[in-house]
């Protein structure tokens, strides 16, 4: 069950149906009911978010082609007990180094890639541990597009500490010394989780 609020979910599938069919469709009939469509997913998502109309319709504009979901990628690395968070620039908050995965980038590859772009530590892909729905975690504040978030455990290989054009703290703190974190981009179930799958590597991949 999602933890959004209901319009959330309407004007994103609202959003999805105007993307796709404004990529397929070649009657200018069609192609202007499709804009309306886009049309009234930007105004739901304006009134209830507060954000400006043009902000919402620039983000949806540039996205073109079938609407699938985005991909997010978590590198959950540890150091004896303690797990690598780092401080986002935006927010100054902490966060599981990661980002968007790019494409050509397999999950693997994307993961290393933004674990020492951020951090400056050198890591190993090993194990997918959760690929979770963004929607239904629970992470403020709602997002315009559906988002899948994976975590993926990594072997720390070497590097040192460093900071990025993204960050501005890097870490590895204890299970009880957590810091303020950016809600959006982690909260504390999905930290605490982290740390739960290090104590049972059996345990399987979770989804959903």
């Amino acid at each position: 069950m999602s933890h959004e609020p209901i319009w959330v979910g309407w004007a994103r599938e609202l959003q999805a149906i105007a993307q796709t069919g404004l990529h397929f469709s070649e009657s200018e009939y069609d192609l202007e009911r499709y804009r309306k469509i886009l049309k009234i997913s930007v105004e739901i998502f304006a009134i209830h978010s507060g954000e400006s109309s043009a902000l919402i319709r620039g983000m949806f504009e540039a996205q073109n082609g079938y609407a699938t979901p985005k991909v997010d990628v978590r590198g959950v690395v540890f150091r004896d007990d303690k797990l690598l968070l780092v401080q986002e620039r935006l927010d100054g908050l902490w966060t599981l180094p990661g980002g968007w995965a790019d494409v050509n980038d397999s999950p693997s590859e994307a993961v290393e890639r933004e674990i020492v772009e951020e951090s400056g530590f050198l890591v190993k892909a090993e194990r997918m541990i959760a690929v979770f729905d963004r929607a239904k975690q629970g992470n403020p504040p709602p997002f315009p597009f559906h988002v899948y978030k994976l975590f993926i455990l990594c072997q720390l290989l070497g590097g040192e500490a460093k900071t990025s054009m993204e960050t501005t703290g890097v870490e590895f703190v204890m299970e009880n010394e957590i810091p303020p974190l950016s809600l959006s981009r982690n909260t504390p179930e999905q930290i605490q989780f982290c740390f739960d799958a290090r104590k049972n590597p059996n345990n399987s991949c979770q989804f959903d």
